[in-house]
């Protein structure tokens, strides 16, 4: 006879009303960690996206995305000339206030050159850019559709193609349009700025400006050797695939690592504490059937694995309907949340020990009871 069970069946509305409550509390810590998880999967998604060996950014700087990073326009032909460059391209990065069907829309922008690394390699849907203006590629999340039409400063774009996982670190869809259309979209001033800045005499500037040159490499070629020959010119860096990366990850997320992991701790300290509570609180309901038990001869580990089995239980009910909870409901969080198998394994290990040791609070209650305690009033 296991009593635990028929301890947990004679208290079946209370037993599972607590577990609804602690899987609601492990399914936040999961969901903690999945958005972590996507946070860095956006980040590393957009640099990965032009396939890149290679980021040519201004010197001294760690851009595109950690830092800002200015360079000339011509830096893509000075690129493409070094020995083992297959091909280079520019590539801008900013974000944009559009607006769609009267509605405003954030997006991330990404001006680059057709035909030349930079854009997206693959499309779900519609076709790639192939007018040198006012033609836009967007990301699903966006929610835009082939055919749409979105109005981002003073020119509108139609939507020719459309990708999927295209999101920035920031959370906003991604949009690729050419390089000339970002330029202008991000250095050309209104009508009256225009002639303010006449009025005042101010020489306007070249808007031939880009933010990294990335770069593909010949078979065989050594990225070292590349890369120290773009760091001798003195005004700009060279980072490859993996330094970029682990830029991403240590520096535009780790504030986003630092808080999350701060608070699943919390919350799974407040776990450690209801089911220690819930625990002591059922084993104070049956000190008279732990004292009956002492009477007739029941060893220690008897009632240790009445109190010690119930707060497992209690653990993996919440932990099982946490996990079901929040794989139904994670593709309907604004951002994405990614929810990896190993994550599910060390959380569930954790929430087992997490079990273990709050229940020794009730197995230190139990084991203090006088039998003498049965044969009371």
């Amino acid at each position: 006879m296991n009593l635990a069970l028929r301890d947990i069946r004679h208290n079946a509305g209370r037993f599972l009303l607590t577990c609804l409550g602690l899987s609601l509390l492990l399914g936040v810590v999961l969901s903690m960690i999945g958005i972590y998880r996507g946070l860095v999967a956006d980040a590393l998604g957009i640099a990965r996206a032009p396939a890149a060996a290679l980021w040519v950014v201004e010197a001294k700087s760690r851009g595109p995305f950690a830092e800002a990073s200015r360079i000339p326009g011509d830096t893509r032909e000075a690129v493409a000339r070094i020995a083992g460059v297959e091909a280079a391209g520019s590539v801008t990065y900013q974000s944009v206030e559009a607006r769609h069907r009267a509605n405003p829309l954030r997006l991330y922008v990404i001006g680059f050159e057709p035909g030349r690394p930079g854009g997206p390699r693959v499309l779900a849907e519609g076709r790639q850019i192939t007018r040198p203006r006012f033609e836009m590629i967007a990301d699903k999340r966006s929610g835009l559709t082939l055919g749409d039409v979105v109005s981002m400063g003073r020119s509108q774009f139609r939507i020719v193609g459309l990708t999927t996982g295209q999101v920035a670190s920031g959370g906003d869809p991604v949009v690729y349009v050419t390089l000339r259309d970002a330029q202008r979209l991000q250095f050309d001033l209104a009508p009256a700025a225009q002639r303010r800045e006449q009025a005042r005499g101010a020489t306007p500037g070249s808007s031939d400006i880009v933010n990294a040159v990335v770069a593909t490499l010949i078979p065989n070629a050594s990225g070292t050797i590349v890369a120290e020959t773009m760091r001798r010119w003195k005004h700009l860096n060279a980072l490859d695939q993996v330094e970029q990366e682990a830029i991403l990850t240590r520096s535009v997320v780790e504030m986003a690592r630092r808080q999350i992991g701060l608070f699943t701790s919390i919350l799974l300290v407040v776990s450690a504490v209801i089911i220690a509570l819930i625990i002591y609180t059922l084993t104070i309901d049956k000190l008279r059937e732990i004292a009956t038990l002492k009477l007739i001869g029941a060893p220690d580990r008897v009632i240790v694995g009445l109190i010690v089995q119930q707060a497992i239980a209690m653990g993996v009910i919440g932990f099982a309907f946490g996990v079901l909870l929040i794989l139904a409901i994670k593709d309907h969080f604004p951002r994405r949340v990614v929810i990896e198998p190993t994550d599910v394994g060390i959380l569930a290990l954790i929430v087992l020990t997490v079990c273990l040791v709050a229940s020794s609070l009730g197995v230190r209650l139990a084991l203090k009871v006088d039998a003498a305690k049965a044969l009371g009033g």
